[in-house]
């Protein structure tokens, strides 16, 4: 053989052997965990954005900035379901919907029975919100914190118990429509089951003149007394069912004070008195101390929409002698004169207030910008008042 090629043939096989000895010692090691470098692991997936199964991060991420608006907040809210922070709780944990008394707005430990998850996925009538379904990873959170019990995660003040929220709210003015079913009352603690009765939660009415401490009070006695849900503890209900509340004034008291009181489970007695302003919560920083709140059930008339809405947000247009769009709304009269029976200039074949059918009359078209633009042009009015005004044309809008 030719030297040149036997040397040739010869590094082959040294570079070969080479190679099989690097392939033993390779899966020697491997076997043996050593000399070769641990795996860099997959990158881990970004923790959650947006806001965690916590109620005090779903009011933050949601129910403040969705659902509070001009919907559900202040005295009279569109569905009597009051959602600012300091009320949502007590309003939706353990009470009964408006919408379906079969459901609680929220049952703990039962998403797909809680009426707020069914109103959130468009499974209970009209989607919630209405301006659009919330991404399903935003309602997966809430079904999570209400499959794990609904717990309110708010810290507890170091204070004697007080009123955080009572439903309907302090000085509210209702319609027969929207008259409560309940009276909901939620405290900053568990107050003592034991302690909350028809003595300690008491509803009067004033007997028609609107002042109490008189002969002609008259207490209302529910058929069940005012006690502390088990779903919602704490919280105190004064149940109406099956008595109607007519015109009147209405005063809760939530006693603080002796012989009846409500207490927390450590005995402590309620630090009640109601201030305006600074309610909520109740109190003055010391045990004990009723709090004593109004509300008014009121059937809605011309004369009070006049004064409420038509004087002071549409006679600047719509009065004197041209007034636009022929719509003379300066008084009580003219309101009455123009708005009742009396075909639209924007639509001949719609009356402007048709009696007995607020869906069909022209003027809440336009309140609720369903007629082109919005009246009055500079925004829209609250959806308490417009409620008002429709409940004054289902009633027969009377003059």
């Amino acid at each position: 053989m030719n030297s040149r090629i036997f040397r040739a043939a010869l590094l082959c096989l040294l570079i070969a052997g080479s190679l099989a000895a690097c392939e033993v010692q390779s899966y020697d090691d491997a076997v043996a965990g050593l000399g070769t470098p641990t795996p860099t692991p997959s990158p881990q997936p970004p923790p959650p954005g947006g806001f965690g199964p916590n109620f005090s991060e779903i009011q933050t991420a949601v129910l403040t900035p969705t659902c509070t608006g001009s919907c559900h907040v202040g005295g009279a809210p569109s569905g009597g379901l009051n959602l600012e922070a300091a009320n949502s709780y007590v309003a939706l944990v353990g009470i009964t919907s408006n919408g379906d008394a079969g459901f609680m707005r929220v049952e703990a430990f039962d998403a797909n029975n809680s009426y707020l998850v069914r109103k959130l996925e468009g499974n209970a009538g009209g989607i919630m919100p209405p301006t659009g379904m919330l991404p399903q990873a935003d309602i997966d959170v809430i079904r999570t914190w209400i499959d794990s019990g609904a717990i309110d995660d708010t810290a507890v003040p170091p204070t004697p118990i007080r009123v955080n929220t009572i439903s309907p709210m302090p000085g509210a003015t209702l319609t027969p429509a929207n008259a409560p079913a309940q009276i909901v009352a939620g405290f900053d603690r568990n107050p003592d089951p034991a302690t909350v009765d028809g003595n300690s939660f008491t509803l009067t009415a004033s007997g028609g003149d609107g002042s109490f401490g008189e002969a002609n009070d008259m207490q209302i006695v529910p058929l069940v007394p005012p006690s502390v849900p088990g779903a919602n503890p704490g919280t105190a209900i004064f149940d109406l069912t099956g008595i109607a509340l007519g015109d009147d004034t209405y005063r809760v008291t939530l006693s603080g004070s002796p012989p009846s009181m409500i207490m927390d489970m450590d005995g402590n007695a309620l630090d009640g008195e109601y201030q305006p302003g600074v309610f909520p919560p109740s109190g003055d920083g010391t045990a004990g101390g009723d709090f004593v709140v109004q509300f008014v059930i009121d059937t809605p008339t011309l004369a009070q929409i006049q004064a409420a809405t038509f004087t002071p947000r549409c006679a600047s247009c719509h009065s004197g002698a041209t007034p636009r769009g022929g719509l003379d709304l300066g008084s009580t009269a003219a309101s009455a004169a123009n708005l009742i029976g009396i075909a639209s200039v924007g639509d001949p074949l719609i009356p402007r207030v048709d009696p007995t059918n607020p869906n069909g009359s022209y003027l809440i078209m336009k309140l609720e910008g369903n007629a082109g633009g919005i009246m009055p042009p500079t925004g829209m009015l609250p959806s308490a008042d417009i409620a008002f005004i429709r409940e004054w044309i289902q009633l027969g809008a009377a003059p």
